[in-house]
Order: structure tokens, then C-alpha cells, then sequence
């Protein structure tokens, strides 16, 4: 079975790597916009994609997600009848200690000798039952927004579910 490319960033064990005044070239954000649609609707239903593992979505996979719900609800619904959030903020950098892999590389690299590693993106840590995108329409869109959220939910790498809640 190949590798995903988000398998080895999926899960975390150490501290947040975070402080931008230590790290020399920190890589940028990404995704452009964080709210979509209409933010000045008034809709009475809700949804939610929730992880229900904890765990860290890289960048490029939020954004991903971001594109194919906003894409869908585009041209399903109409850019006024929804808004579309993203909750969470990747704040935490990546490493990656480049490994050579050719003849006569064992001559030319240290292994796991000063092996901290170069930044090569951002990830966001999230934690169990918390919500990734946030997805306000009106009752009458409900299944359009659940289909967005299930396609966006095929590019997180953390299972996850639809969370609905109605406006009282």
C-alpha cells in the first residue's frame, strides 16, 4: 500500500513548534481566506465537520477542503445563501530532515546526527469532537451543505463526522 503524503504528520508526541522569532524561514499560510459566502446572512442551521480523532491537518489539506466545499456550494446554492469558516489556524511548523537516497549518500550525510530539520509547512493540531469547518444555510440547503462537508472531509487525513444544530 503506497504512502499518503500526510501520514507521517498525522499525529503528534512533542510540543508545538511555533515560535516564529526563533525559526529562520518559516513557511507562510497558505490558504488565503479563512470565512466564505455571505457572513452577513441570516441562517438558521448549522453544520459542522468535527474530527473525532486528536491529531494535526496540514495546510495544503485544509485548503484542499476549503476549495472542494466552497466550489460546491458555489454553484449549488449561491454565494449568498451560505457561509462557509474555517476554525482552526495552522500555527504549528513542520520539519523534515532530508534524507539522501543514491549511491555513495551514506559519504555525503550525518543520519540522525544534528537531525532537527528544515521547515516545509504548517500543520493545524486539533483535538477530539473539535470543529475543523463551520458551514451556516438556511434549512432548506441542508443537504447541499452536508454533501460540501463530506467532500471536504475525504481530504482530511483524521476521521470525522457532520455535526447538525438548529437555530431556536
Amino acid at each position: 500500500m503506497p504512502l499518503r503524503p500526510g501520514r507521517c504528520y498525522r499525529h503528534f508526541g512533542t510540543p508545538p513548534y511555533t515560535r516564529l522569532e526563533y525559526i529562520k524561514s518559516n513557511p507562510p499560510v497558505l490558504i488565503p481566506k479563512f470565512d466564505l459566502g455571505n457572513p452577513q446572512g441570516n441562517f438558521n442551521t448549522t453544520l459542522k465537520l468535527v474530527v473525532t480523532r486528536p491529531g494535526q491537518i496540514r495546510a495544503n489539506a485544509l485548503e484542499a477542503a476549503r476549495q472542494h466545499a466552497n466550489k460546491y456550494l458555489s454553484s449549488k446554492v449561491g454565494d449568498s445563501n451560505y457561509f462557509l469558516r474555517i476554525a482552526v489556524y495552522p500555527h504549528h511548523i513542520l520539519r523534515e530532515n532530508k534524507m539522501m537516497a543514491m549511491a555513495g549518500a551514506d559519504r555525503l550525510q550525518d543520519g540522525m546526527r544534528l537531525s532537527f530539520g528544515t521547515p516545509i509547512g504548517r500543520a493545524a493540531r486539533v483535538e477530539a469532537n473539535q470543529a475543523i469547518i463551520i458551514v451556516k444555510v438556511d434549512f432548506k440547503n441542508i443537504e447541499h451543505a452536508k454533501e460540501a462537508l463530506r467532500r471536504a472531509a475525504s481530504k482530511i487525513s483524521l476521521p470525522s463526522r457532520i455535526v447538525v444544530e438548529m437555530a431556536s
